[in-house]
């Protein structure tokens, strides 16, 4: 299992931590050390949609109305603190986006 995200979001680390509790092996992409390539940005919004780019972030908010006006895949890959986090990559290939309730019952937490 991958999971995407940034080394000092909080949210990231509960999800690192329970799912290696839980005995997941799991695998820590850090966003803005080990980047994403192309395809990999253009999976994740073409599976998990517009909710992928995080407009209630303080990087947002610190954007100027025509940066905001480029296309979401330029965003995340100009700016990766964009994403919304984590993104679960499961053994399987399969994508989850964020770490709610509903998101740790999936796996059994």
């Amino acid at each position: 299992m991958k999971l995407y995200g940034l080394k000092t979001c909080d949210t990231c680390r509960k999800a690192l931590k329970a799912l290696t509790q839980a005995g997941f092996t799991v695998r820590f992409i850090d966003l803005r050390a080990d980047g994403l390539s192309d395809e990999e940005r253009a999976r994740f919004l073409e599976v998990l949609g517009a909710d992928l780019l995080n407009t209630r972030s303080t990087t947002w908010r610190g954007l100027s109305g025509e940066a905001r006006k480029a296309a979401p895949l330029e965003l995340l890959k100009l700016y990766p603190a964009l994403m919304k986090r984590p993104v679960i990559e499961d053994d399987h290939g399969a994508l989850t986006l964020g770490w709610s309730a509903q998101t740790q019952a999936q796996f059994g937490l």
